[in-house]
């Protein structure tokens, strides 16, 4: 991004010539050239490299609203730093414990477009942000000012500042590389040593929600967090801020809730009940299945598979429920017979624990029928089963 371009877009002179773009729609994003000439047309004698940086906020913004919601509409964005972004519902949710925690003032070392920093300045937080991208800083500034927030941003090695002042020190290091994104903690930016540095402290770390168990330090609480199903991170809570071993965070429209390893004292595997439940991601990713087990009277089908059944319905933000309408067979021809004797033509295949791909299995039923099915092929005491359930 030229920065000097992006500095004049955020003058009188250009803001008219940004909002002009944003007017123009899905035009930017499905005909980057036709939206150019519309927006020459639009503000004659500008420079191009202007016009494109403005063109450029325009697209960022409409692909930011899934994150963002309707601040999107107000924020600056580079197209890696949206990418790597906080969820602004995640955000909220770690801003709100660091602000239960009693703390005033937070720095955050890497700190992107500032999406944090946003979350944190809303919940009334003296907030401080550095990164080594010149880019990025201008950006997590320029949002910060955009919705009238306080906070201080600057260019900066997170790894050779002084952080003691602050009351929390928060690190979302960069996971991604020239080649893409990175699994191992080896090409973390800021590197896992300074992580570990961090963890000996008052602070949280963000990390990808394949984050092994075994990497979290002792003493440090590791948190993962779904938004309306789908997991988003794993948050490392350390010092005074760790209130427990593991914990799943789930976000949903009903609120949010909170599950940990004090709420699960063990479930056994058992036969299978009039009831399926289906943990949520951050649940399985945090290990306490056997905690919903137990929330819900039930057990696990197999001890090596995350799924819970039960004699009872209960409804739970841990965990997607079905009732168990029968078995069915496992075997494929069998499967179709018995499909085709109940006039299934739409069928939802879920699965865990076996060999089976959902969308070349549903083709090759061929079912054509008029009515609609949920399955469930997994393994109940090592053994291939198929359910048929339906949602509740």
């Amino acid at each position: 991004m030229d920065l000097d371009a992006f500095a004049w877009l955020l003058t009188d002179e250009g803001q008219p010539v940004l909002a002009a773009a944003v007017g123009l729609g899905a035009t930017v994003s499905d005909d980057p050239l036709a939206a150019h000439a519309a927006l020459r047309r639009t503000a004659p004698g500008i420079p191009p490299e202007r016009l494109a940086v403005a063109l450029s906020q325009a697209a960022l913004r409409r692909a930011a609203v899934p994150k963002f919601g309707d601040l999107a509409a107000r924020m600056y964005f580079t197209p890696e730093g949206l990418e790597q972004a906080t969820r602004l519902s995640v955000a909220t949710h770690r801003a709100a414990r660091v602000r239960a925690f009693d703390a005033r003032s937070v720095v955050d070392l890497g700190c992107g477009v500032g999406g944090d920093l946003v979350a944190l300045a809303t919940a009334g937080i003296t907030t401080a942000g550095v990164d080594l991208d010149p880019e990025r800083v201008a950006v997590a500034t320029a949002n910060l000012a955009a919705l009238g927030l306080g906070g201080a941003v600057q260019v900066a090695d997170a790894t050779t500042l002084d952080h003691s002042g602050f009351d929390v020190a928060f690190a979302d290091p960069a996971r991604r590389t020239a080649r893409g994104r990175v699994f191992s903690t080896d090409h973390w930016s800021p590197p896992w040593p300074f992580v570990e540095s961090l963890l000996a402290r008052d602070a949280c770390v963000k990390a990808a929600p394949g984050i092994p168990h075994a990497l979290v330090p002792d003493g440090v609480e590791a948190e993962w967090v779904s938004d309306h199903g789908e997991v988003k991170e794993a948050a490392l809570w350390a010092g005074r801020l760790a209130t427990c071993v593991r914990r799943a965070t789930v976000i949903g429209d009903g609120g949010l809730a909170t599950i940990t390893d004090e709420d699960d004292p063990g479930a056994p595997v058992r036969p299978v009940g009039g009831f399926l439940y289906e943990p949520d991601g951050a649940v399985v990713r945090a290990g306490l299945v056997t905690a919903v087990a137990a929330g819900v009277d039930g057990g696990l089908v197999d001890e090596h598979l995350a799924y819970v059944t039960s004699d009872a319905s209960f409804r739970t933000p841990f965990a997607r429920g079905y009732e168990v309408l029968e078995e069915l067979p496992y075997r494929e021809k069998a499967l179709r017979a018995a499909l085709r004797e109940r006039n299934v033509g739409r069928l939802t295949i879920k699965k865990r624990g076996v060999d089976v791909v959902p969308d070349q299995l549903r083709k090759r039923l061929a079912l054509s029928g008029d009515e609609e099915a949920v399955i469930v092929l997994t393994r109940v005491a090592g053994e291939g089963t198929c359910l048929l359930v339906r949602p509740f």
